[in-house]
């Protein structure tokens, strides 16, 4: 364990984490650290790179991203069994440009329309990202949508729509909700929604595992759950 100074038996904890979670983890963990003197070093990874990099070997306390990835690293023996613990859940939203006309997209088909009447579109390469391009195969218009696609890694894709390089952008509503200049249209029809529950869990080299498990134990306390709503997800 590192020992930090100050508290008796504070701890470095180091996280690696997907962006889903951002805007409610770091509203509540400079209330984890106040409290317990542990100090929460954070590394916001894009999920394709955090897989890439811990499956060649990177070592840190604690990771957060989608469950089904949690599980797969723990397959692979880099997550300790048994240790995951899911956070929250979110649906993935949409979102034009701010002032932009909205397009309808309030059944399946509304959505097919109106994505093949835009002159762009973009996507993450996170989970929704991965959903959509299966979504958009399974609609039967992926070879229309594909010279006007791009996905995008390391920045909201709503970054992308508020600067107008793409018409249509598709994430992860608590990925949205915070990017200015854009207008949200809400989550997906409920018919082909994709709930996607993100979840930590513990490194099997974790230095400070005492540690990790008490930050997992207040991320998922009663008092979190407020947070959690209010950043666009759901407890898990």
């Amino acid at each position: 364990m590192t020992i930090v100074a100050g508290m008796p038996g504070a701890a470095e904890i180091k996280v690696m984490a997907s962006a889903a979670f951002k805007e409610a983890y770091l509203e509540l963990v400079p209330q984890f650290e106040r409290g317990t003197g542990h100090k929460v070093l954070t590394l916001w990874i894009p999920t394709v790179q955090m897989m890439s990099r811990l499956k060649a070997g990177e070592t840190v306390d604690l990771v957060i991203m989608a469950a089904g990835a949690i599980d797969e690293l723990t397959r692979l023996g880099k997550i300790a069994s048994g240790s995951r613990v899911d956070l929250a859940k979110s649906g993935v939203g949409v979102a034009v440009r701010a002032g932009a006309p909205h397009p309808d997209i309030g059944t399946a088909e509304a959505l097919k329309r109106a994505l093949i009447a835009a002159k762009s579109i973009v996507i993450s390469t996170g989970p929704s990202g991965v959903y959509l391009a299966g979504l958009f195969q399974r609609m039967g218009i992926a070879d229309e949508l594909k010279a006007k696609m791009k996905q995008v890694m390391g920045e909201p894709t709503g970054a992308v729509v508020a600067r107008g390089e793409a018409e249509i952008g598709f994430q992860q509503m608590c990925e949205l909700l915070p990017v200015a200049g854009i207008d949200l249209l809400g989550p997906l029809p409920a018919e082909i929604q994709q709930i996607t529950v993100f979840a930590a869990g513990q490194h099997v080299s974790s230095h400070a595992p005492d540690a990790a498990r008490s930050l997992v134990e207040f991320l998922t306390a009663p008092h979190a759950v407020p947070v959690i709503q209010k950043k666009g997800m759901q407890p898990a």
